[in-house]
């Protein structure tokens, strides 16, 4: 990566934690990525992307991942290079920068129409390399998905995942990663881009492309209509009207715009749900499992005078029915626009895992309960 472009703006980034499904070779498991060395809330670029490109970096060093990141978090404003994800040090994963927000990771054009960045290390070690290679490319792949970007790498399209290489050779600049140093390991580019299109198995192998079989009659769904109640207290004042599912206009959402909240209850009329906010007080707060304003203790979620600004939920279905999930996002009193839809706690790849963004009061509220998103 190097020195890149620097787009000075105000400052902002995200301290959520993302889980999502990568495979070591051995098994698959949740990846979790580590914030230690993510951004503050007064650092980074606060200019929205355009979600055209998801870009593939290599470090240009052997050092560890956990090492980049450091540097980058400390050096982000003076060296004028950070990205939002950093992959290495057999398989793990470091946030710098926020999601969906401006990297300074290859020039204006790139920042700006890219709402992840991803650095690969480098090692001399195979072994660690593998694991590295696998979670890499299924983050490109997951990250392209979740924004809506084709999988396809470096092709002659101007929506995709994008190489370095591609930035400097279509664009702006003078780098040629991440080619380089996977060829060192043995990864072609056309090995690269099937990988990337196509992702890893549990088993860490390439999962191909198969013919469709013709389809056998589809057995009976068993999938039932849940419905979700929920309100928000808006602070020193009172419980605002509940709100079922969501819709448009003012009964589409619980909460006030540009105003603070500081209790939360959510109930359903079938099945079972928990949840549970972050205060800018008190940081997360137990799980709820009741929906009972009058009980402010089991029944909300939540402090009387605290502010939240984070929440999350998890929908169970009941046994012998269709899987359905929570799927909810959030403003807040800072931004325009709903932040990244989320999916229960995290557990679905490629949604956010709560919503809210640390350290800026929740204004608005959205939940349903189904088999997909309906955002």
């Amino acid at each position: 990566m190097k020195l890149k472009n620097k787009l000075i703006g105000g400052l902002i980034a995200s301290a959520s934690v993302f889980l999502f499904a990568v495979n070591t070779g051995q098994s698959a498991k949740a990846a979790t990525v580590n914030d230690n060395y993510a951004l503050s809330s007064n650092q980074g670029s606060s200019l929205r992307t355009s979600n055209n490109v998801v870009i593939a970096h290599a470090t240009g060093d052997y050092a560890p991942a956990v090492n980049v990141a450091i540097f980058e978090k400390r050096t982000w404003y003076s060296n004028g290079a950070y990205v939002q994800y950093i992959v290495g040090d057999g398989g793990k994963i470091y946030r710098v920068g926020a999601e969906g927000y401006q990297a300074w990771g290859a020039g204006s054009w790139a920042n700006a129409n890219a709402p992840v960045q991803i650095e690969l290390a480098q090692t001399y070690d195979n072994a660690e390399f593998h694991k590295d290679y696998v979670t890499y490319v299924n983050l490109l792949r997951s990250s392209a998905i979740k924004y809506g970007i084709p999988t396809d790498v470096d092709s002659s399209a101007w929506r995709g995942i994008k190489s370095h290489l591609w930035i400097t050779n279509h664009v702006w600049g003078d780098h040629v990663d991440p080619y380089g140093y996977l060829a060192s390991h043995g990864i072609t580019k056309v090995q690269f881009a099937h990988d990337v299109k196509y992702g890893f198995s549990s088993s860490g192998n390439n999962v191909n492309p198969t013919p469709t079989p013709t389809p056998k009659p589809a057995k009976p769904t068993n999938k039932k209509a849940v419905h979700v109640t929920y309100a928000l207290h808006q602070k020193g004042k009172k419980w605002l009207s509940a709100v079922k599912d969501f819709g448009s206009g003012s009964n589409g959402f619980a909460g006030v715009p540009n105003s603070v909240h500081d209790m939360l209850y959510i109930k359903v009329n079938h099945g079972s749900i928990k949840y549970r906010v972050h205060t800018k007080e008190d940081g997360w707060l137990p799980w709820i499992k009741k929906a009972n304003k009058n009980d402010t203790v089991n029944g909300v979620a939540g402090i009387k005078g605290h502010t939240i600004d984070g929440v999350q939920i998890y929908y169970t279905t009941s046994s012998g029915e269709t899987y359905q999930q929570a799927y909810y996002r959030s403003q807040t009193t800072q931004r325009t626009n709903y932040l990244g839809t989320c999916a229960d706690n995290g557990s679905v790849s490629g949604y956010d895992s709560w919503a809210g963004m640390l350290g800026e009061p929740l204004d608005r509220l959205q939940i349903h309960i189904n088999d997909s998103s309906k955002y």
